[in-house]
Order: structure tokens, then sequence, then C-alpha cells
């Protein structure tokens, strides 16, 4: 990973727009701060796009798609997402990538997963947030309890043997039947917002993140960024960013915000 202080200008000078994860790259002990909020608005202000994608569910993502200055709102690993409708108003819409009758079978089949988890696995528990969630499960790991990397490691185990995919966010461990990740929820999202490839101008974008889940981004976002505190992730990693902040969390990602605004 290189400093930030690498980034080429003319790298950043033909970017018009950004993807960021929300949970400890946005936030700080859970709240995002003033710097990361008023980051987001300086980069709308510059004209650029700014898309959060999270693994967190998405009723707890529905306030903040409706009072940051962001795009849209990509939830639960890419599935569903929160658009505003184009009115002054601020109104906001959800949008799935499965249809109903696919939303509701695998409903049930997770949540039989999520309760052999919690049965199987020492002192696993459910995220707290997981009665907004329509599309994934997640069972808490740092947020509010500690399970160590053995029991992540025997939850991630039990979500494939089922034929979920699985992913550790600094938080939590998502699960969820279905080809969508936070990669095709990026694509997913260009495509409803501005009818666009992102694949044809994926150059044209960056992305930053804080941890294992973001690995995909980081590989295949030329212009990828991770806040300081990724290092806790570094012995876990096998696809690092390109470029790495000073700042951790939303100090880090408002850094990213100053650098990528100074082109």
């Amino acid at each position: 990973m290189l400093s930030l202080a690498h980034w080429p200008q003319d790298d950043r000078a033909q970017l018009h727009g950004i993807f960021t994860d929300i949970d400890d790259t946005l936030t700080t002990d859970g709240a995002i701060t003033q710097d990361a909020l008023e980051a987001l608005a300086a980069l709308k202000s510059a004209g650029l796009h700014v898309i959060p994608i999270t693994g967190r569910p998405i009723g707890w993502s529905e306030p903040f798609a409706s009072q940051w200055p962001v795009d849209a709102i990509v939830a639960e690993n890419g599935s569903v997402a929160f658009r505003g409708d184009g009115s002054k108003t601020g109104q906001i819409h959800k949008i799935y990538q499965q249809d109903e009758a696919t939303r509701t079978t695998n409903y049930a089949r997770m949540q039989e997963v999520a309760q052999q988890i919690v049965r199987e696995v020492p002192g696993a528990m459910l995220a707290t947030d997981s009665h907004g969630r329509e599309t994934d499960i997640a069972i808490d790991h740092s947020e509010f309890t500690h399970l160590p990397q053995a029991g992540i490691d025997q939850a991630v185990a039990i979500m494939r043997a089922a034929g979920m995919n699985a992913t550790v966010s600094s938080i939590h461990i998502n699960g969820w039947f279905g080809d969508h990740n936070k990669l095709e929820g990026a694509r997913w999202i260009v495509r409803e917002l501005f009818n666009r490839d992102l694949d044809q101008e994926m150059d044209h974008w960056a992305y930053v993140g804080d941890s294992t889940n973001d690995q995909l981004m980081f590989t295949t976002f030329k212009n990828s960024i991770g806040v300081a505190n990724i290092a806790r992730f570094v012995p876990q990693l096998k696809d690092f960013p390109k470029y790495v902040t000073n700042g951790e969390r939303g100090a880090g990602f408002a850094e990213a915000a100053k650098m990528l605004l100074a082109r």
C-alpha cells in the first residue's frame, strides 16, 4: 500500500464518482463525524457522485439515505438500495436486485442458517441490526461483542456449507444467497442511476474501505483507498488497496476526499 500522497493528480482529475464503505470508513465509534459529513458535502458540491455501499441492513440505512448528501446508499452487500427520485423534496425509494419470490424463499433459508450458527458457534450472536435486514444475515463479531477468529471462521464455514456467500466486515459476518456483492452492487446502481456501464468507466471512480469484505473492490478499482485502520485486517487480507490514508475511520475518509478535491 502506498501513502495517499502518491495518488497521481492525473488519476484524481479524471474521477467523476466515489464509492465508500460506511462502518469504520465513514463512521467512527458507530457515528459519522463532522469532518466525514463535510467531506461528503464537499464532494457533492464539486459535482462528484457519492455512493456508500455497506453490509448494513436496508432498514438501518434509510435515515442516512435521506439525510446525507449522497446519490444512493447500497445496502446488504449490494442487494438493495435507497435512491433519490430526482425531486427537490429529497424523497427516496427502495429498489432490489432480487424479485419478491426469491427474497421470500431466501429469507426463510437464511434464518435457519443464522440459528444454526448461534447454536453451534460458542459466543455467536445475531447482529443487533438484524431486524432491519431483508436479504442477508449478520453475526456480530466486534460491534457489541467479541467473537474470536476461530468463531468467525466457523460461522463463515457454516454459511458457505449452506450455499451462502459470506464476508467479514469490521464488525459483522454477513451471509446471503445470490450472486450480488459490493462490486455487483456498484455495477447495478450505476445502471439504475445513470444508465451507464461501470466497467466502461472504472478508472473514473474511486473506492474507500477498511476491511476484508472490501477486497474485491480494492482489486477492481485502480483508485482504491484504505483508511489507516485497515492495519487491523492486514493478516487476513489477500488483496490490498493501492493507497492508504494517515487518518483512521472518518478522519481517513475526509483525508481522501480532501486529496481528491485538490485536483
